[in-house]
């Protein structure tokens, strides 16, 4: 799409009713032609809302108001552009695991554990967090400093344990070492303004992490991930997963990806938005209301539920 078009799309459809600053600022540069400029001058995967946002945020702009952001950007351009090439969206919310572990805890244990684009690896924890679903009793580890709660339809089936991982790792094109603390800044740079929950989220995370830091090996999926589940150990069965890549692929490179999945022994789990989903799965959210965007959690390519995409609610299709 456009980059206005993208922008406007990312007010209205990501972050209103989650961010009022940036649905602000989102707006104002899809109506800001001096900016868009500035922006089209960026390769068109590095022209992300969220990228240009955060750069500024991590650089020290304000992002309280349009008018205040606008100014400081034009001035300081020379350095956003250099940021935003430098670096990626890798937004790692561990929140996500909350829409995983009903699919993960139904899998034959115990398990190994591959994910795609795993920035910092903190998804790879989902037997390290705690979690509550609607009002049910906490699952999980009571030291667990992440407490992940979400809200079902009633139909999602909350396991009464959680799964046993005996091998994790993970696999990206710019992996983040949770022990970086300039890297770490980035990341809480990329969680949206007032959302506070998912920034103690976050840092509880790291925090956890930092005590066992996941394996994360730099490359893409068509080259590394072959060795890397054939890395894993023979007893597990081994999961890979992703959530929120799709988007940074184009159509052809979706396909590739999809059928190098396919053709490896593992059992495959996505968590990816509806608008990068074929048509026909897209009809599953017909109904959401105006502006609630979804994510399909689906085990070997068939969808399961609709899900937050944070993690924040899970509705089974069952």
């Amino acid at each position: 799409m456009e980059t206005a078009e993208w922008y406007r799309y990312f007010a209205e459809r990501e972050v209103r009713g989650h961010s009022p600053a940036y649905e602000a600022l989102a707006l104002g540069i899809a109506a800001d032609p001096g900016l868009l400029e500035l922006i089209d001058g960026l390769p068109e995967p590095k022209r992300q809302p969220n990228l240009l946002l955060a750069a500024v945020r991590f650089l020290g702009g304000p992002y309280d108001e349009f008018g205040g952001f606008r100014e400081w950007a034009v001035r300081h351009w020379a350095e956003v552009r250099e940021t935003m090439l430098a670096r990626r969206t890798q937004t790692n919310e561990a929140g996500r695991c909350a829409s995983l572990l009903p699919v993960l805890a139904a899998l034959p244990q115990p398990l190994a554990l591959v994910e795609v684009g795993a920035s910092a690896g903190l998804c790879l924890y989902p037997d390290r967090y705690r979690y509550r679903y609607d009002d049910g009793p906490e699952i999980g580890p009571a030291e667990s400093p992440v407490l992940l709660t979400c809200r079902t339809n009633g139909k999602a089936p909350v396991p009464g344990s959680l799964p046993e991982v005996v091998w994790r790792a993970g696999l990206d094109l710019d992996p983040i070492d949770v022990r970086d603390d300039e890297a770490v800044r980035w990341l809480e740079c990329l969680v949206w303004p007032e959302q506070e929950d998912r920034l103690a989220r976050l840092r509880g995370a790291v925090r956890m992490a930092r005590q066992d830091p996941p394996r994360l090996v730099r490359g893409d999926a068509a080259a590394a991930l072959p060795d890397l589940v054939a890395a894993a150990p023979a007893r597990a069965t081994v999961v890979v997963f992703h959530s929120a890549v799709m988007p940074y692929l184009d159509p052809e490179a979706r396909e590739r990806f999809v059928a190098l999945v396919r053709s490896l022994p593992v059992r495959w789990i996505s968590n990816e938005g509806s608008p990068r989903l074929p048509s026909l799965l897209q009809k599953l959210t017909a109904e959401l209301p105006e502006g609630r965007l979804a994510f399909l959690p689906a085990l070997d390519g068939e969808p399961l539920a609709m899900a937050g995409p944070h993690g924040e609610w899970l509705d089974w299709l069952a």
